[in-house]
Order: C-alpha cells, then structure tokens, then sequence
C-alpha cells in the first residue's frame, strides 16, 4: 500500500471523513495490542478533560502541545576511526512529530496513580505552557547537540 502525505503526516490507512491526521497518528500511538477503539475512547476523554480544565479549544492545544515538544536538532552517534563521536543533525518534520508524541505519551505513562486520560491531560497542559517533562526531554536534547557542535563536520560522512 502507498504511503500518503496528509498535512505532512504520512498515513497508509484510510481516515474517518473530517478526521485530523495528527490526532490520528497520536490515537495510533495510544493503541495497545491493536485495541483501536480504547485508544479512540482514551483520546476524547482527554479532549473533554482538557475542555472541563479551561480550554476552550482542546485541539488547538493538543497541536501546540505537540509543536512545543517537537525538537529541532538531535546527537546520532558516528563511528569514525575507531572513536564514536555524538553527531548533531537536524531532525526532519516527520521525526520531530513522531518524537514529541512518544515523549509526550511515555511522561503520562511514566505518572501513576490516575487514569491515562487525566495524565495525558495534565502532560499535555504543560507541554503546551512550555513545561514539563516532554519539553524537558527537548531541551536536554538540544543541550546534548549543542554541547557537541564541535563534531558537527561529521556529519556529511
């Protein structure tokens, strides 16, 4: 099957008429063992919760939560002569928003004693203020990159 670009987003399957490919790239995320509509379920309890904490639009802050973790720059290790040098490179948009969804959803994973829904809720409230540990996760990358920039001319081997 032929990988569509759908606002940047590639997507093999079919969406749902009216459907937002990031929202559904992040419910794909959520799923566990193939349990699709759980992960639906868990997604608009999220969206509601958000909505019950003040938001007036919900969406909107779900895609600036995301943009917010998405990180510009990472370190990939490079093997040259013998030694391994942490290589800064720049991540491409895909990546970036793959990222920013796994550490957003494995910093509510990480958050006990509450239903995912309300811990996806609270992490995604942060993430969108510009705190909290998926931004944190951005930033320590980006300190690691910038702490490594002095290898950067390895990058084009």
């Amino acid at each position: 099957m032929k990988r569509i670009l759908i606002n940047g987003v590639p997507f093999k399957a079919r969406l749902l008429p009216g459907a937002d490919p990031l929202q559904e790239k992040f419910i794909n995320y959520i799923m566990l063992d193939g349990k699709k509509s759980i992960a639906r379920e868990v997604f608009a309890k999220m969206l509601t919760e958000l909505k019950n904490k003040g938001e007036k639009n919900p969406e909107e802050t779900f895609s600036i939560a995301i943009e917010n973790a998405s990180p510009s720059m990472e370190v990939r290790p490079k093997r040259v002569g013998g030694a391994v040098y942490q290589v800064p490179i720049e991540v491409n948009p895909n990546r970036q928003r793959i990222l920013a969804m796994r550490w957003i959803l494995e910093a509510a994973r990480d958050a006990k004693g509450k239903p995912i829904h309300i811990k996806l809720a609270s992490v995604i409230l942060e993430t969108a203020k510009g705190e909290g540990p998926a931004c944190k996760k951005k930033e320590n990358v980006h300190r690691m990159a910038a702490a490594n920039k002095a290898f950067a001319h390895f990058a084009k081997y």
